[in-house]
């Protein structure tokens, strides 16, 4: 049974994931911040054995080396980070910009993922797959940047983007690959009722990316139905 370590299991995106995964007969390992309350996600542990909620915010980095060694002896064939925020208001624009917000994106969109790597790196190391997945968006091209705005975000995915292509060099190596995905506009609380597609479509293509990921694509950055981003 493979397994896959999930970030921002509750809702959305990581929703799907947890309910696809668990359904294809994966271990599931489920993570969000807050357990007792995301009602969704115990739903869904309580119909598939295959999987386990743990409470996690990935903005505090002991929580994530905790979490490591609780889960010292697993094996981690997918590790897959998807947890984010979008902290950009009508209000946060150039010239009214809030740094505290500004450097919590970057400690969950960026970090965060690099922190998991790092701690998990063992459990990954362990594996067949050895697969480090980043969700990140198409916002932080910045190729298809016509637009401008939303600051705090675009930045913080273009560093994920940026930190993810290094740990594909830097992981090669060890026979760990980086796959970098944007889920496309999805009908979300994030994306909002205007998205373009649904969760089941956007996670069920990139489980198809996953799936089919090959070594010389390490370190790349893919849309959902697998067409390559631009930078």
């Amino acid at each position: 049974m493979q397994t896959v370590l999930m970030t921002g299991a509750n809702r959305g995106i990581g929703l799907e994931f947890c309910r696809q995964y668990a359904d294809a007969g994966w271990q599931v390992l489920a993570t969000c911040r807050e357990p007792t309350k995301a009602e969704a996600l115990n739903e869904l542990a309580r119909q598939y054995a295959n999987m386990q909620v743990y409470a996690l915010d990935v903005a505090d980095f002991e929580q994530i080396t905790a979490l490591s060694r609780t889960l010292v002896d697993m094996t981690v064939d997918v590790l897959l980070n998807n947890a984010g925020i979008y902290p950009d208001t009508s209000t946060t624009t150039f010239g009214h910009l809030n740094d505290q917000d500004w450097a919590q994106a970057f400690r969950v969109n960026t970090m965060a993922p690099v922190k998991l790597a790092e701690a998990f790196l063992p459990q990954i190391q362990r594996s067949q797959t050895r697969l480090l997945v980043s969700i990140s968006s198409l916002m932080g091209s910045i190729a298809d940047n016509t637009s401008g705005g939303s600051l705090l975000y675009r930045s913080s995915k273009a560093a994920l983007n940026a930190t993810m292509k290094s740990l594909a060099i830097d992981l090669k190596p060890a026979g760990i690959g980086v796959l970098i995905l944007h889920p496309g506009w999805v009908k979300t609380d994030m994306g909002g009722q205007n998205a373009l597609i649904h969760t089941s479509e956007s996670v069920s293509g990139m489980r198809l990316c996953i799936e089919g990921f090959l070594p010389a694509q390490s370190g790349c950055f893919f849309k959902y139905d697998g067409s390559l981003l631009p930078w």
